[in-house]
């Protein structure tokens, strides 16, 4: 009988979480058994697992606000169905890690970043929260940043880092040839991504340029007004939400991240892994992840720092292909999602085996 994993996301809604645990569910095929709790009701992610999986999505009501209802609710749906396994994901389904220690099953918590709330500082309330609920915990991370917070701010004991991976093979299509360049990203359209902040550096650029957004989301309706504010309605392409979007990576000249807050995302591994140079903000672990012929264009927080970075790149097709095998080899040398795999297997299999609950 496969072991039976209970994941627990506050959305499961596409994105770099969600989108790493159907890589690794298809991969596996029946190994596990899948049940999926999304707390806002939103799995619209499902669509990347195989179906053969045989995956289900329960539902458990909880209310919000009520914290202390709310745990005694979830440790007596652990209590009933008893998972081998239950897998939490950040802030969000901190409930859940609160819960477990009162129903004996095992569960590791996976931080993968924060919200704008906590984009430069943590919260106190929330450090306490998972300095208490996860200190007997395995705690998995995909950054050398998030590692470096949970052992020195949370002060937690077994924190376990394993970087996101990618299929390389996917991003080895011929790239278009395009007459001027085209910048291109690939993001969920919410707040921390600063998509603003992009279409505002594009805005500045004296050389020709397209710039090509991919994916949907709830800041979808205002980036594009801010583009006809900003005159770019002829040169700026939102292809919105795609269920694969691989394909698009051999239309970019150059790819760009604007975030505020980030850890380890999978857009750039994958701009990555498609022989591209990347424009990106200063934040989380994008620096380390690049090749060193990059570093350049890893800017601050700003429309002219960007603009600057991008100009720079669109105006040499040399340089572009120059950085963009260095990042190509990189994500090969360190990036496969094999070895991925293999790590969070390992924690799937084995975690809880040993009395390792609490």
């Amino acid at each position: 009988m496969p072991r039976h994993l209970l994941h627990v996301y506050s959305t499961f809604a596409t994105g770099g979480p969600q989108m790493r645990f159907a890589a690794i569910a298809n991969h596996y095929g029946q190994r596990w058994r899948h049940s999926i709790i999304a707390m806002d009701g939103n799995l619209a992610c499902r669509e990347r697992l195989d179906p053969t999986l045989g995956v289900d999505y329960p539902h458990l009501a909880l209310t919000k606000g009520d914290t202390f209802g709310n745990v005694r609710r979830i440790a007596g749906y652990l209590r009933q169905t008893r998972p081998d396994l239950l897998l939490t994901s950040n802030w969000g389904t901190i409930e859940w890690a609160m819960a477990s220690p009162f129903t004996g099953v095992p569960h590791i918590h996976v931080e993968d970043g924060f919200g704008p709330e906590e984009r430069t500082t943590q919260i106190p309330r929330r450090v306490w929260t998972r300095r208490i609920c996860l200190a007997r915990r395995l705690v998995v991370v995909p950054s050398r940043t998030l590692e470096r917070i949970a052992t020195q701010t949370w002060r937690l004991n077994r924190v376990s880092y394993i970087p996101n991976g990618i299929n390389l093979a996917r991003f080895t299509t011929p790239r278009t040839r395009n007459e001027i360049p085209v910048i291109g990203t690939v993001a969920t359209l919410r707040t921390e991504k600063n998509l603003p902040r992009l279409l505002r550096a594009f805005a500045l650029l004296q050389t020709p340029a397209r710039l090509h957004i991919i994916g949907g989301g709830p800041e979808l309706a205002s980036l594009i007004a801010l583009a006809a504010t900003l005159n770019l309605t002829d040169r700026v392409t939102f292809a919105g939400h795609q269920p694969d979007p691989s394909r698009y990576y051999a239309g970019f000249d150059l790819f760009a991240i604007t975030s505020d807050t980030e850890q380890m995302p999978l857009s750039v591994l994958e701009a990555m892994a498609a022989s591209l140079p990347i424009v990106a903000t200063d934040v989380g672990d994008i620096r380390p992840m690049l090749a060193p012929a990059n570093a350049p264009f890893i800017v601050e927080q700003s429309d002219q720092a960007i603009a600057k970075a991008l100009a720079t790149l669109c105006a040499s097709a040399p340089e572009r292909t120059r950085i963009g095998a260095e990042n190509r080899a990189k994500a090969c040398r360190d990036y496969d999602e094999e070895t991925m795999f293999e790590a969070y297997a390992k924690l799937f299999d084995s975690e809880g085996k040993q009395g390792s609950a609490g």
